[in-house]
């Protein structure tokens, strides 16, 4: 069982001391969005590293995925540590989940507020649940993947029009054509939210995205969406909006978001 990184950058200066500070032992695809084009071999952890002059993280990660021959795949951001051993971790849960296709994994988020666990028991995952895993626990069966056709949103996610949700999107179009997804618990990485080279705080531009990705997600159901997001993140809004001029702002961006998708079908 071969398995490799599919990692995602932006301006990396020195690629092989990027490797080294996320602990990446071997096999990876290093995706440099920066400012020139350039491709490189480094033979040691045998990592092959593509320089482009572009910008879209789903695009990043779909030039990975595109490459990648890996048995499964690991989705990486360049502000990852992965623990030691974490090679391990994900092939004995891919030996004792034989059936599943999609594996997310627990990371231990540290930002301003502490340190937070991303994945806390090992389940199957649904529709119902299926938004509250981001990339970094991300990790799949490659053949599968590509069989299947799927592959990262160029509308969403940092530096693409929608600054978020081409995780959110990629996850729920492995469950929109049957494949198997689990969590398991077993921590493989941690992430340092510090300064985001994309996020800029919680906006009216942030929840705009939010209400097109809820539209993307499901045309049917963007307002159920809508409605949970008002009372499950009360905390990202209160401080500097009240639940109403929120509740606009989504609903203004899905509406948006619509109408723009039904000009195209034109």
């Amino acid at each position: 069982m071969k398995i490799g990184h599919l990692i995602s950058g932006v301006n990396i200066t020195d690629p092989q001391l990027q490797l080294q500070k996320m602990n990446i032992k071997k096999n990876a695809i290093l995706i440099n969005q920066g400012s020139e084009y350039l491709y490189e071999y480094f033979n040691k952890i045998n990592c092959n590293y593509y320089a482009f002059n572009e910008r879209g993280v789903g695009l990043s990660r779909n030039n990975a995925l595109m490459r990648s021959t890996f048995d499964i795949s690991i989705m990486s951001d360049d502000d990852m540590v992965y623990v030691d051993g974490y090679l391990n971790k994900i092939k004995e849960a891919y030996c004792r989940f034989p059936k599943a296709d999609v594996i997310l994994f627990n990371v231990r988020i540290h930002d301003k507020t502490g340190v937070h666990n991303k994945v806390t028991k090992t389940g199957k995952v649904h529709f119902w649940n299926a938004l509250r895993y981001g990339t970094a626990t991300l990790t799949f069966r490659t053949s599968i993947i590509k069989k299947k056709n799927i592959t990262f949103s160029l509308l969403f996610g940092g530096g693409a029009k929608y600054a978020s949700g081409e995780d959110s999107l990629f996850i729920w179009d492995c469950l929109k054509r049957g494949l198997h997804i689990i969590t398991v618990k077993e921590t493989i990485a941690d992430v340092y939210n510090n300064d985001s080279t994309w996020f800029k705080g919680y906006n009216e531009r942030y929840f705009k995205d939010k209400g097109a990705l809820f539209y993307a997600l499901s045309p049917l159901f963007y307002r159920l969406f809508i409605l949970q997001f008002l009372v499950r993140k009360r905390n990202l809004y209160t401080a500097h909006y009240n639940k109403n001029t929120v509740a606009q702002l989504l609903l203004s961006g899905a509406l948006e978001f619509k109408n723009k998708r039904d000009n195209k079908k034109k």
